[in-house]
């Protein structure tokens, strides 16, 4: 019964690790790799939605509107990786998921994310068209206030779907805080 209880916290141990070295390394790169990976599936979307309706060109990552004569440069913060990121976090700091749970967890909170971002980036650039200033408004509502409202849905979403029981790092402080008292004693 020892061996088994031993066992547990070594596995419980390592796991925390390497979330957590996950996380570290991912942070290092400056969120490279989901600048990489989520630039072309954010950009080219939003590209082909648009050109159904108006009449618009693709250079890198930049769209013109020629009928308009203005372009938009869909930059970094436009593909939202800090809130790829977030999730992330969320996902990987939380406690007692086995992998291919939390795989299948950050796909889904990472394709809502991303349905949801090429949505908004279609249906505010036509905004820019009639107006400028509307479009700032609109652009910094969303930007500020429903991406944090919507991130945290999202992560409520995802702990009722997949049951989630643990809390973020809350539960990984506990189990080690309570390891720490078991050794002390």
């Amino acid at each position: 019964m020892k061996k088994e209880r031993k066992d547990k916290v070594k596995y419980g141990i390592y796991s925390i690790f390497i979330r957590y070295i996950i996380l570290i390394l991912i942070s290092f790169s400056n969120l490279w790799i989901f600048y990489f990976l989520l630039t072309p599936l954010t950009i080219y979307p939003v590209y082909f939605i648009l050109n159904i309706f108006f009449d618009v060109n693709l250079i890198g990552n930049v769209i013109f509107f020629l009928s308009y004569n203005f372009s938009v440069e869909i930059i970094e913060a436009c593909i939202a990786g800090y809130a790829y990121y977030l999730f992330a976090i969320l996902i990987l700091s939380t406690p007692k998921i086995k992998a291919n749970k939390r795989i299948k967890m950050l796909a889904f909170s990472f394709s809502i994310l991303l349905i949801a971002n090429i949505l908004r980036i279609v249906m505010l650039l036509p905004v820019y068209t009639c107006s400028p200033d509307l479009f700032d408004i609109l652009h910094k509502i969303s930007w500020y206030f429903l991406s944090v409202i919507f991130v945290v849905g999202v992560w409520f979403l995802e702990v009722k779907k997949f049951e989630i029981k643990e809390i973020p790092f809350y539960s990984d402080l506990k189990f080690l805080l309570k390891q720490i008292q078991k050794s002390s004693s």
